[in-house]
């Protein structure tokens, strides 16, 4: 990373507010050095985690009587490939292109417009900007075909979907690299934690890894810090392998896990990498937490990662701040409550550690 991130406070895209402006007061008033702009779930299906970055796929169907999406594999769908590969190819080899035909619009994200209104008006450069984008795995795995077979089993759409994403990504930080010095995006694979479950059998590990490396790769042409964020259990040294550079996990709920890892994690942070401790809680326990308590957590699960030997200065130094997982399931005084929470929490670690 260009700058030391030390307790920098972030978050997941998720918000409850049905007006994307008093979600965007939340985000500024709270996590101002890197704002993040707000998927708002509660507005439609539009807005929903795999639906809101759907839009330019080839083949895409939104079931709105259904309340699903799908991609229709049994018509021809050779000449909106080929379109669809012409436009990446123009925008790659363009070097920094016109990544336009994978654009989110406003009718897919109130929150993109909303943030980019006020940065605009603010005329000042962030430390950070943060966007988001669902993971090549979490949606292809989570999406399906005609007939509900996920489509990541297709590997001819598997490989748009992968493709297609990592274009977004860039053109989310074409649209805010002028209001940050440094831009970040998170790369959101909730569904790592079922990796090697039953269910996710054939998905083999070695894919895993170089379907999130195009997509990370994608974010560094742009200049940007690639991060993943994922709310459960994973095997994290694939993140690593893959070349992340913000690991984010919920600290809160799974924050020893990390300790298993200790190679990958003492390698991504020599490397200059920071893990984004997500100790925040994202659930009703919200209201029994204080910053006191949740600096304590903190303390303790970065203790048993230094005892694998870990260098204790260097986690500390390369740590970020967010709550465990998106805030848009929660009631809105909930939500409120763990961005404020999240602010305390990182001005007391800064206090304490120095900033």
């Amino acid at each position: 990373m260009n700058s030391k991130p030390k307790f920098l406070a972030t978050a997941i895209g998720s918000l409850p507010h049905l007006d994307p402006a008093k979600a965007v007061d939340v985000v500024l008033a709270n996590i101002p050095e890197a704002p993040i702009w707000p998927q708002i779930p509660r507005l439609g299906l539009n807005e929903q985690m795999e639906v809101q970055y759907s839009e330019g796929m080839p083949n895409v169907v939104i079931d709105r009587a259904k309340g699903r999406m799908y991609f229709n594999t049994s018509t021809d769908y050779s000449e909106a490939f080929a379109a669809f590969y012409e436009a990446y190819m123009a925008a790659v080899d363009a070097g920094g292109g016109d990544f336009s035909s994978m654009a989110i619009s406003p009718e897919f994200s109130k929150g993109i417009y909303a943030l980019e209104s006020r940065l605009k008006a603010d005329g000042k450069k962030r430390p950070f900007v943060k966007v988001q984008t669902t993971g090549p795995c979490s949606f292809a795995l989570t999406v399906t075909d005609e007939n509900k077979r996920a489509i990541y089993y297709n590997e001819e759409f598997r490989d748009v979907i992968i493709k297609a994403l990592a274009m977004k990504c860039r053109w989310q930080l074409q649209k805010f690299k002028p209001y940050a010095e440094q831009m970040i995006c998170f790369i959101d694979e909730p569904i790592l934690s079922a990796f090697g479950s039953s269910t996710y059998v054939s998905v083999k590990r070695e894919d895993v890894v170089a379907h999130l490396k195009e997509v990370i790769d994608a974010v560094h042409a742009e200049g940007g810090l690639a991060g993943i964020h994922c709310c459960g259990n994973t095997e994290w040294s694939i993140l690593v392998d893959a070349g992340v550079d913000i690991l984010n996990f919920d600290a809160f709920g799974f924050g020893e896990t990390i300790a298993m890892y200790p190679q990958a994690v003492e390698a991504l942070l020599k490397r200059g990498g920071a893990i984004a401790w997500g100790v925040v809680p994202t659930s009703a326990m919200i209201r029994e937490q204080t910053a006191e308590k949740l600096v304590a957590h903190f303390e303790k699960i970065v203790d048993n990662l230094a005892s694998k030997g870990i260098d204790k200065k260097l986690i500390l130094e390369q740590a970020i701040i967010t709550p465990s997982c998106g805030t848009g399931s929660l009631e809105v005084a909930d939500a409120e409550r763990v961005f404020q929470t999240l602010r305390s929490v990182s001005q007391s670690l800064r206090a304490k550690h120095g900033s």
